[in-house]
């Protein structure tokens, strides 16, 4: 992603209250936080290997043969 450009809200006492992100810098996060939301939800399904994904991708006409 970067580096990220963020400046902070205080407070009167030098209190860190809020931050001004970007809106793309703000919308990478928002993207990798669903990415991460959607592998914790996923983590315990059934894995197969290459082949067997080559194989299903191939049979439903996705991927030609090489």
């Amino acid at each position: 992603m970067g580096k990220v450009r963020e400046r902070f809200l205080v407070d009167r006492r030098g209190r860190k209250t809020a931050v001004v992100l970007p809106i793309k810098d703000y919308e990478r996060l928002l993207e990798d936080l669903h990415d991460l939301s959607v592998v914790a939800e996923r983590r315990h399904e059934p894995t197969i290997s290459l082949e067997e994904l080559k194989r299903r991708l191939k049979a439903d006409g996705l991927i030609q043969a090489l």
